[in-house]
């Protein structure tokens, strides 16, 4: 007995329940029709290249009951060249007879069809033809502060005077500011400001910070001194990102003969950071040996007993 033939549907020429009809009967030739439209390309005709799709072909009832397309579940092909894809074993030409899709010696098949586009995940950067310097606000204000021009205020620190522009500093401290706009007339350029107890140059690298937010290069040797009475400094004026630019330097420079020191001023100032740091340098049985022989840490249990007490309370390591 003869197994049941079968409907082939491929993505080219719709099958017909009877024999394959001619290509001419399908699509009329400009010799045989006058006029008549011509069919739309394939898409392997107009594609010129390797197409990734997925597709589903059902008949046309079928398709139109689905609530969604199941391209999760659809395996991707690609479209390319000649090839052919489809159902060669769609459905067996005795139950088309008996189903309700064949209506006249006719049905109509639905062919969905999502085409692929691949992601480019690699960067692109279009050519640049206009170069954009980095900002040199810092550098400007720093010239004025060197030349003075235009200054309408003099610090007299440690027996120097100092010209600046009280916007500035105002601007970064509001101690400057309470002390350049509150007291004082902004048109009375004779007035001097005295300040007591600092330094002339720590003055006026506080000064260089506020211009510039940034502090110039010293020599390794002097730094953390320059550290030490620059958080005393910025502690004065309210200069939160001095303190912290100052502690992070600090932290740096504890070994044996600076930690008491540091660790004096840390606690003075209520800087838990660079406290944290030399109970950190201290934990260390070794570092804290060398440390208890200084004269600086003599000094220290006599300022700060409190702080002795929370060493001698620290935890060995394992």
């Amino acid at each position: 007995m003869s197994s049941p033939s079968l409907v082939s549907v491929s993505r080219r020429d719709p099958p017909l329940p009877s024999s394959p009809p001619r290509r001419e009967d399908i699509i009329p030739s400009r010799s045989t029709v006058t006029g008549a439209p011509r069919r739309p390309p394939r898409l392997d005709e107009i594609a010129t290249e390797d197409v990734k799709t997925m597709f589903t072909i059902n008949f046309a009832k079928v398709a139109e009951k689905r609530l969604s397309w199941p391209w999760a579940s659809t395996t991707r092909y690609v479209f390319g060249g000649k090839q052919m894809w489809g159902y060669p074993k769609f459905i067996k030409r005795e139950d088309l007879e008996k189903s309700e899709h064949l209506k006249d010696d006719s049905f109509t098949i639905r062919c969905d069809i999502a085409v692929i586009h691949d992601i480019c995940t690699k960067q692109t950067s279009a050519p640049k033809f206009v170069f954009v310097p980095p900002p040199e606000l810092n550098q400007h204000l720093g010239d004025l502060l060197k030349t003075e021009k235009g200054a309408d205020v003099v610090f007299e620190v440690g027996g120097e005077r100092i010209a600046a522009h009280r916007c500035v500093p105002a601007s970064r401290s509001p101690v400057f500011s309470a002390e350049l706009f509150g007291v004082m007339k902004e048109g009375d350029t004779a007035s001097v400001i005295h300040i007591d107890d600092l330094e002339a140059q720590v003055f006026k690298e506080l000064l260089y910070f506020a211009y510039t937010d940034s502090l110039r290069e010293a020599k390794e040797e002097e730094e953390d001194i320059m550290c030490q009475h620059l958080l005393v400094a910025a502690d004065r004026y309210n200069m939160e990102r001095l303190k912290l630019i100052c502690e992070e330097k600090l932290c740096k420079y504890i070994d044996a003969g600076s930690v008491p020191t540091i660790l004096a001023l840390a606690e003075q100032y209520h800087y838990n950071g660079l406290k944290k740091a030399c109970f950190d340098f201290l934990s260390c049985p070794a570092h804290r040996r060398a440390v208890v022989a200084t004269e600086g840490f003599q000094n220290l249990c006599k300022s700060f007993p409190s702080l002795v007490m929370e060493l001698i309370a620290m935890p060995s390591p394992p």
